[in-house]
């Protein structure tokens, strides 16, 4: 056997192990990151509480949410999400960007320059950022181990399907984020679920 034809059963056995794993979805509500320095211009001398646990260890749903004000008009309750950053992020899908009259550039999470800022408000106090308003890109968290398994690299794109109801969907340019404490889950906002008629119990498959 030559040295292609056994690269070539290799990339068959990954191509086939990769088609065989089941990716949980997470589906992202707008929601909010906040600097320290930021929650305490909303939240004065308060502390950041755990509302829940979110799937990817070490981060959680706080009980702490604010209004945010666009250009021609305002969505409330938006959650704050945990622990701080050292920079504001502000995430929302492209249906809340036109509520709020805004337009968003798509962006990996924490990739936030030349973006647009925002005001937020709570019963408390007000901050308005600079900068940091995006529609998160759509990605894969996987630990260093599920990547070598999976013979992928951090930043490379892929493309999965999702099997539903009426909408199945193949979704591409799934940006893979590599990290030691991350679980495998996709993540993507709620107006590709609602695309691909997708469930929190739903769950995508790479596809060539």
């Amino acid at each position: 056997m030559n040295d292609q034809a056994l690269l070539d059963i290799i990339g068959g056995i990954v191509s086939n192990l990769k088609s065989a794993i089941s990716i949980p979805i997470g589906i992202s509500n707008k929601h909010i990151h906040l600097s320290q320095a930021d929650f305490q211009k909303l939240f004065p001398n308060k502390q950041m509480t755990v509302l829940k646990e979110l799937n990817q260890p070490g981060e959680f749903a706080s009980e702490q949410t604010v209004t945010a004000i666009g250009p021609k008009g305002e969505l409330r309750n938006i959650r704050i999400l945990g622990p701080f950053r050292k920079e504001s992020q502000v995430e929302f899908s492209m249906t809340d960007a036109r509520q709020l009259g805004l337009k968003l550039p798509i962006r990996l999470s924490g990739e936030i320059e030349h973006t647009p800022g925002i005001t937020l408000k709570s019963e408390f106090g007000e901050c308005t950022l600079e900068k940091g308003v995006i529609v998160a890109k759509r990605h894969i968290h996987m630990s260093p181990a599920d990547a070598k398994l999976l013979q992928v690299t951090q930043g490379e794109c892929v493309n999965v399907r999702v099997n539903s109801e009426g909408r199945s969907i193949i979704f591409e340019d799934c940006a893979i984020r590599i990290g030691e404490k991350f679980k495998l889950e996709m993540h993507i906002d709620t107006d590709e679920a609602n695309a691909g008629n997708i469930t929190p119990q739903s769950v995508a498959r790479f596809v060539e």
